[in-house]
């Protein structure tokens, strides 16, 4: 499955594995929000509340679109938070693995906190 997210100054792609929280995802989509940004990481609210997953993890790759399962919002690493250690993508706790975005995830950079975001399927 394929997403799109857009934003004032851009948008991005991803592609999102079969998961439980990815197919509850496709099920609301298109969904409208806010942005919110926590140092590299670009997050916002969505209308779906799933459990934890049993491959939750914390530290990700850059680029890995995640679900933040205490916040019911999506997490997009870009780069280091402010828990991270060094230069990892650390995210608030861990989150369910949703997918990657295509391409350069340094793209989220473009998003600032309070910019209306849109996700839909791609």
């Amino acid at each position: 499955m394929r997403i799109r997210i857009l934003w004032p100054a851009g948008q991005a792609t991803a592609t999102l594995r079969p998961t439980p929280t990815s197919e509850a995802l496709r099920a609301v989509l298109p969904i409208a929000s806010t942005a919110r940004t926590w140092g590299e990481e670009v997050y916002f609210d969505t209308p779906v509340s799933v459990a934890r997953e049993d491959d939750a993890q914390q530290v990700v790759e850059p680029g890995t679109v995640a679900f933040w399962t205490d916040g019911d919002s999506l997490a997009l690493p870009y780069g280091p938070t402010p828990v991270s250690r060094g230069d990892e993508c650390r995210l608030a706790s861990p989150c369910n693995l949703l997918g990657v975005l295509d391409g350069d995830p340094g793209v989220l950079r473009t998003v600032r906190d309070g910019d209306p975001i849109r996700v839909e399927s791609a």
